[in-house]
């Protein structure tokens, strides 16, 4: 572990958080300034959290930029955060869709925008912590931290069904992540009575478990990983966990919050990578086939489900079940070029999915309505939408030279190369790429070209402030697209320890 001596990834968390105090003490009356202040502040944390990729040495292996204090002395637990190189992307992704959520909700929320801003970086706070807490308990906090704002925003701002999207969310994922805490207590014992040391910080458990102070049962290690394995399934979510999704996703606000929420997903990906893969190997060795077998079914039925949808944002949500799946068949692939894909993927898909989510929203704006039927041919009074929307969807379905690629055809490598999955598996996936072509360019093929319907005729094109926002992800569609070796270059030292540690114990 290395430190740099300041607080940096503590002041990146605490900045939304003393945000959103502040909010609470300007009269809510003053929206315009309520929306500068909490845009100020994401800003903020952005600032440094680019600050932190700056520092960070991507030569190195371990966990960096370390910030740790005792936290309850008598039961072992610290508060330790620190970023590597899985989490990093991770983090700076975060504090990038934070100014973005706020600018793209500055016109499309207009009641209660104190509690919403302030909403928005309370969930800020609680992802960025989520990718960097390297204490069982402390990450455990800060992801069931992420579903209380979540909740509220979608219960509050959301559509018609809102009220239970909100409650079918939030009973889902919180009972879900019981069967983490549970394993979070059992691994904390076990290596209590293995090395006598009580404690639940991540590194001090991956050290006892590669040099065998640590030795888990077989069987009590596969009950442990399926505690990690279910929480983190749900909130993906994969088949057969997905039933929340949907609903939660159709009828979340229609402005960028949406953008952050589909982060949450991200954060159980991330979580699989640490918990899972780095700290249980032998169990996800044991498991993979079976996982790469729901992975599948994903891809599959996610792209399948999608083609049958009027709502653009239930394409969307569908396209998100099918995307994560290849995320989980890269996790699972256990090697290198599978879990480096599946960072990949995950972060194509924030950036890519998260621009089309915004496109919705603008599109709602102006027509009041996502039913792709009420569209059509809305590119004519409209092109720079239908052109920014036509690059992100490219860059969704993994055209060469964008970012989605680089992140499929790692993953394809990984699994076709995987001793625990096959080239069985990735045939099957490749199915689903197609699929995914398909019914992103029937949706886009409904909603923008065709006969204009009269209703569509005076549509405004967008804003500066939309051409900004919109244009700033697409910019890194294209960027990272063509040079995604900005993204697999701080990653490779970590995930070469991660790979070569899992294949090594799960021999044992």
């Amino acid at each position: 572990m290395t430190s740099l001596g300041f607080p940096l990834i503590s002041i990146a968390l605490l900045l939304p958080l003393v945000g959103a105090l502040v909010l609470l003490f300007v009269p809510k009356q003053q929206t315009s300034r309520i929306r500068m202040l909490a845009f100020s502040f994401g800003m903020a944390t952005l600032m440094v959290a680019l600050l932190i990729a700056a520092y960070f040495n991507t030569a190195a292996a371990g966990f960096q930029l370390v910030d740790t204090f005792d936290w309850i002395p008598g039961l072992g637990l610290r508060y330790t955060v620190s970023v590597d190189g899985v989490s990093l992307w991770f983090f700076v992704l975060a504090a990038l869709l934070t100014p973005i959520a706020q600018l793209a909700s500055w016109s499309l929320v207009e009641h209660d925008v104190r509690a919403f801003q302030a909403l928005l970086l309370v969930l800020s706070t609680a992802v960025l912590g989520t990718f960097v807490a390297q204490d069982m308990v402390l990450f455990y906090i800060f992801f069931e931290l992420t579903l209380v704002p979540t909740a509220l925003l979608i219960g509050r701002w959301g559509g018609a069904n809102r009220t239970k999207a909100a409650s079918q969310f939030f009973l889902y994922n919180f009972g879900a992540s019981l069967f983490m805490l549970v394993a979070i207590i059992a691994l904390y014992f076990a290596n209590r009575d293995a090395s006598g040391v009580a404690t639940a910080d991540i590194g001090t458990l991956l050290t006892n478990i590669q040099d065998g102070t640590l030795a888990l049962d077989p069987a009590l290690e596969r009950l442990i990983f399926g505690g990690f394995f279910l929480a983190f399934a749900v909130k993906l979510p994969l088949w057969p966990f997905h039933t929340w999704l949907p609903l939660s996703h159709a009828e979340s606000t229609d402005d960028g919050s949406i953008d952050l929420i589909g982060l949450l997903q991200k954060t159980a990906g991330y979580g699989m990578i640490r918990f899972c893969v780095q700290l249980l190997p032998a169990a996800a060795a044991w498991a993979a086939p079976a996982i790469g077998v729901l992975a599948v079914i994903s891809i599959l039925y996610g792209a399948l489900v999608a083609y049958g949808q009027n709502d653009i944002k239930r394409v969307l949500a569908f396209s998100t079940l099918s995307h994560m799946g290849f995320a989980v068949l890269g996790i699972f692939a256990l090697n290198e070029l599978g879990i480096s894909g599946a960072i990949m993927m995950m972060i194509a898909s924030g950036i890519a999915t998260g621009a089309l989510f915004l496109a919705s929203g603008m599109i709602v704006a102006r027509r009041g309505t996502r039913d792709i039927r009420e569209l059509g041919g809305i590119w004519q009074p409209m092109p720079i939408l239908g052109g920014l929307v036509l690059t992100a969807i490219f860059g969704s379905i993994g055209l060469p030279g964008l970012i989605g690629f680089a992140g499929e055809f790692t993953v394809m490598q990984g699994a076709w190369s995987s001793a625990t999955l096959g080239p069985g598996f990735l045939l099957v996936a490749v199915f689903g790429v197609i699929l995914a072509a398909g019914y992103l360019l029937t949706m886009y093929q409904r909603a923008f070209m065709g006969e204009l319907k009269p209703l569509n005729a005076e549509l405004p094109d967008l804003a500066g402030r939309e051409i900004a926002l919109l244009g700033l992800l697409v910019l890194l569609i294209v960027g990272l697209g063509i040079v995604p070796n900005a993204l697999f270059g701080p990653m490779q030292a970590t995930l070469q320890q991660i790979a070569a540690s899992a294949a090594q114990l799960a021999l044992r």
